[in-house]
């Protein structure tokens, strides 16, 4: 089964329903995961997705904040919610699909601004999630799955646009990047992303802070495709859609997509 999944922090899926509807109508990904929705499930805008033809959804929300959802055109059915630092926050849903692809969506914690747990808890926050990610993959396993989301972490140098200049600033620090590899490496994930594009600056988040993020292009690659080695290998045709960054009143982040033949 040929499909398109794209994931996007869309940072309010209420406020920004119409550039979700402007991307299913332009792109027509099979299965959309949203994070950062900031939206109890129930106040999520599905009339007008339904009517573009996404008919299914799975997801979990809280008022103002986190939040995370899968669209999608082909029918899913509802896999669970993991609860990773007993955070009790919506950070994570699972649905699988009819040929038994497991999504995982996931939104791990930014960890506020300071990456030492000693001053800021929710760094230790963040460091802790990815420990309960790790030992929560070692435990159960991954088959025949993708794992999505804005995974507040870009691993490679080639993933910032300083390597140098933000290897002390939370989403770069070695520690952080350790802990995200500890979690890849448990569940002997796959960047597919890195995988269909192994070479070069690749970004994904580009901050509101920059008067002209486009010519600034001070970006990070934040936002992940990962899948299992046996379904990695149908993965292709990864892609950035850098544009949406720039529509009106976007999201700082912009939509990764990937492709698999399955």
């Amino acid at each position: 089964m040929p499909f398109t999944l794209a994931t996007w922090n869309i940072n309010s899926v209420r406020l920004r329903e119409g550039l979700v509807c402007r991307l299913l109508e332009q792109e027509g990904p099979d299965v959309l995961c949203l994070q950062e929705c900031k939206s109890p499930v129930d106040k999520i805008p599905t009339e007008r997705f339904r009517e573009l033809g996404y008919a299914h959804m799975v997801a979990r929300g809280q008022k103002g904040y986190n939040g995370v959802a899968i669209l999608s055109k082909i029918p899913l059915e509802d896999a669970g919610e993991l609860d990773f630092a007993g955070l009790g926050h919506a950070r994570h849903v699972a649905a699988r699909l009819e040929n038994g692809v497991l999504i995982h969506n996931f939104y791990v914690p930014a960890g506020g601004d300071k990456p030492d747990r000693e001053i800021n808890e929710k760094f230790g926050q963040k460091l802790d999630y990815l420990t309960d990610m790790r030992d929560w993959f070692h435990r159960e396993g991954s088959e025949k799955s993708i794992l999505v989301g804005d995974l507040n972490i870009a691993p490679r140098a080639d993933d910032v646009w300083s390597h140098k200049q933000l290897l002390k600033i939370v989403s770069h620090t070695p520690i952080e990047v350790e802990h995200l590899g500890a979690a890849q490496d448990a569940g002997k994930w796959i960047d597919v992303t890195r995988q269909d594009i192994p070479e070069g600056q690749l970004y994904s988040w580009w901050s509101y802070r920059a008067q002209d993020w486009d010519a600034a292009d001070k970006g990070r690659r934040l936002d992940h495709v990962w899948a299992t080695p046996d379904i990695s290998n149908a993965a292709h045709g990864s892609r950035i859609l850098r544009d949406a960054r720039g529509w009106e009143k976007p999201s700082d982040h912009a939509p990764v997509f990937a492709s698999f033949d399955l």
